[in-house]
């Protein structure tokens, strides 16, 4: 549910867009994608279809920011509304969206990962994080840069300056007090 002041924002982030703002657009995107995701999947249940009508209304949302009139309707209004035509014109210019029955969408695979997986994650990532948090003196800065961006202990001693046998050190070290954090 937008409140009054999002809906201000909104107002300001599209007078913004008018004038070339791609900060502003890129906000009004964060803010309303999921929203008008949603009309684009209710008209247009191939979910291709929607993706595309979806990035089809940002356009035109990028070339008539300047159209929009507050004095009119809210601007979440005037995305719906924009949004909602350009799915109908979607369906009107393909004709009659052919669609399996939903019984068969059972065989279907997700490849997402379920709802207990992402949530297992997202704990595992809290524990990873808050354990790094836990190293001494760049020693988290010295693991995320060799295990998370893929730098050689032998890049990490040139950048820090240091012996390549001191680096060594430090990760091993740090690396077994993440274990025993992590345990």
């Amino acid at each position: 549910m937008f409140s009054e002041n999002d809906h201000a924002t909104l107002v300001l982030m599209l007078k913004r867009v008018s004038t070339g703002d791609r900060a502003a657009f890129e906000e009004i995107y964060r803010r309303t994608s999921v929203k008008l995701f949603g009309v684009c999947l209710r008209i247009l249940p191939v979910r291709q279809e929607a993706e595309d009508v979806l990035q089809e209304a940002y356009l035109s949302v990028w070339q008539k920011a300047g159209s929009f009139d507050a004095e009119r309707g809210s601007a979440m209004t005037w995305l719906i509304t924009l949004t909602r035509n350009r799915a109908i014109d979607r369906l009107r210019a393909k004709g009659r969206i052919t669609t399996a029955p939903v019984e068969l969408a059972v065989d279907v695979a997700d490849p997402q990962p379920d709802a207990p997986s992402l949530i297992e994650a997202s704990q595992d990532e809290r524990r990873l994080a808050h354990c790094l948090g836990t190293l001494e003196g760049g020693d988290a800065v010295l693991i995320r840069t060799a295990f998370f961006s893929g730098s050689t202990y032998a890049d990490l001693a040139e950048r820090a300056s240091l012996p390549l046998g001191t680096i060594k050190s430090r990760i091993r070290r740090a690396l077994l007090k993440l274990r025993a954090c992590l345990s």
